[in-house]
């Protein structure tokens, strides 16, 4: 629940965004982990959230329902993204790959928000310090310039992969039209050398991403948010909700003033979703709240 994939049928059959599904074909036979923002238990955490990991726990009882030998696969972003920016509670990852390591299942990490530093590491997955068999990732592959994505996997299913290709044909056998363009690959190679001379893969970790956290916990005096959240340079705030008013969430008139107060901050429902850049600076943290507390109350009062 939460999680968000992609937009094709294949991708959009494995998200849990409500919204997102509707009136598009899903495939069937795909279960949903329970919703890991909780915050009747969270409200107001820094980092990762102290309650939660037993939500992991579901996965065996839908691992007993369904069978482990008819489940493909867990996939999850170690952070939710586009449903809320929702970090995962402490131990709920390594709760999930050790199931997964129980009844042989492959565990795939989504990090196409999480990747590349956004997370105060590499990927979300040395942050938390949980490996999975497979990840995806895009967007600051090559620092959003050009559209490229791509899927780590571990070399021995890509093995496995390799011994069942029928002789003679290409081990991954379909191919798509932009597969290795070279615009894109010379982006992410750019890209890489920027991250490594400015430090930007880890920068999230250290006093920026601090004064990130200080600077949105700020908010907490604003009398209309019932939760504040952020983990490395990621962050959200949630508004009480309000149907009778705002049907399609506080988030969206919020959003609006924003915009028009110079400051581009995404609404999902009755949230605010954030994704600063990795060189962002104090000065900028400090612009950033001030628009958005202003935001606010030209809205809500």
């Amino acid at each position: 629940e939460r999680g968000y994939h992609g937009v094709n049928v294949g991708s959009t059959s494995l998200q849990g965004i409500t919204n997102n599904r509707k009136g598009f074909p899903t495939i069937d036979g795909v279960d949903f982990l329970p919703d890991p923002l909780d915050i009747a238990s969270n409200a107001f955490s820094r980092g990762l959230p102290e309650k939660g990991a037993d939500k992991a726990n579901v996965l065996e009882q839908i691992i007993a329902f369904r069978g482990a030998e008819n489940i493909c696969a867990v996939i999850v972003e170690p952070v939710v993204g586009a449903g809320g920016m929702v970090p995962p509670p402490q131990s709920y990852l390594a709760a999930l790959r050790a199931i997964c390591d129980k009844h042989d299942i492959l565990l795939i990490f989504d990090e196409v928000v999480t990747g590349f530093g956004r997370t105060g590491s590499a990927f979300a997955s040395v942050e938390f310090g949980v490996t999975p068999d497979l990840m995806t990732t895009a967007k600051a592959i090559n620092g959003g310039t050009v559209p490229m994505g791509g899927v780590f996997i571990k070399e021995d299913i890509q093995q496995t992969i390799f011994e069942a290709a029928p002789a003679g044909v290409p081990e991954i056998f379909h191919g798509n039209t932009y597969a290795g363009a070279p615009v894109a690959a010379a982006a992410g190679l750019a890209a890489f050398e920027i991250y490594e001379r400015e430090g930007l893969l880890t920068r999230a970790s250290g006093p920026i991403g601090r004064y990130w956290e200080d600077a949105l916990h700020s908010l907490r005096d604003v009398p209309h948010l019932i939760d504040i959240r952020n983990y490395g340079l990621l962050g959200a705030i949630t508004f009480a909700p309000n149907p009778a008013e705002y049907p399609t969430g506080v988030g969206v008139p919020v959003h609006n003033r924003c915009f028009e107060n110079g400051l581009l901050c995404r609404a999902v429902g009755d949230n605010m979703v954030m994704s600063p850049p990795l060189t962002i600076q104090e000065s900028e943290i400090d612009l950033f709240v001030k628009r958005l507390r202003q935001s606010i109350v030209d809205v809500l009062g």
